[in-house]
């Protein structure tokens, strides 16, 4: 195992207490520090984000599929299977011939999404049609294919419409579990995933599980709004300095 690996462990654990305490930011929270402090290749911890996160996903799931609106389901994941290839072969690109820009893409992605979920979408009067949740499925896919973060464009999506809470969080569990595992057939069909990527996901997934019984058991005396605040400025901080650093190589300054 690499030296990176201890700091990358660190950060999922950090991450996954965030997102456990304030029920969202672990992909975007690894894939920004990681990147920012050049740990390991993007593409390596995507692949590991999404085995985390389908891991995460498969204990969850049972017994909440209950109240879950098939139909969008249905078109979200036909949207978002061919954009998962899609953005895993772009990744695979970029990584090669323009590494800036996929800083600059992964930052901006940070950005939208922090900004998303501090943004309460206002409720639709009426249910989205299917192209609707098609199209937020084409770009989560994509994202989710990139950057093994799929959740900003499908969380947008339906907690604009009129379901109930409790099924819109089912219903986006669902399609996480379907992206992620998505993604990671794909790589291992085409044999991507290593024994590098299969080492540090055997190492944190004890610490993923470890660090979400520890923010179940340990919040932290904060209220539920201000630690949603506090990781809203980590991301937003993250996502800016990605866009920064990456942009002078971009856009050269003579």
């Amino acid at each position: 195992m690499s030296a990176e690996a201890l700091p990358l462990i660190v950060v999922l654990a950090a991450a996954t207490y965030f997102q456990t305490v304030t029920g969202f930011g672990l992909g975007m929270i690894v894939m920004g520090a990681t990147s920012g402090m050049n740990l390991l290749p993007v593409a390596t911890v995507a692949a590991i984000v999404s085995l985390v996160t389908l891991a995460n996903s498969a204990v969850a799931l049972p017994g909440r599929m209950h109240g879950i609106d098939w139909r969008a389901a249905r078109a979200a994941t036909l949207g978002s299977l061919p954009a998962i290839v899609g953005g895993v072969l772009l990744l695979e690109y970029l990584s090669s011939a323009a590494a800036g820009v996929l800083q600059l893409i992964l930052g901006i992605v940070i950005v939208q999404g922090s900004v998303g979920f501090a943004l309460r979408p206002v409720q639709l009067d009426e249910r989205s049609s299917d192209i609707s949740f098609a199209a937020s499925g084409f770009f989560s896919g994509l994202s989710g294919g990139l950057f093994g973060v799929a959740g900003p464009p499908l969380i947008f999506q339906f907690y604009r419409q009129p379901m109930d809470p409790v099924a819109v969080r089912n219903i986006l569990l669902l399609l996480f579990t379907i992206t992620s595992a998505a993604r990671s057939l794909y790589l291992g069909v085409q044999g991507r995933l290593d024994a590098e990527i299969w080492t540090l996901f055997a190492v944190a997934v004890p610490v993923v599980a470890l660090a979400t019984a520890i923010g179940r058991r340990y919040p932290p005396p904060l209220a539920t709004r201000t630690m949603r605040r506090v990781v809203f400025m980590l991301l937003m901080a993250i996502g800016a300095y990605l866009v920064m650093s990456a942009l002078p190589a971009i856009v050269p300054i003579s």
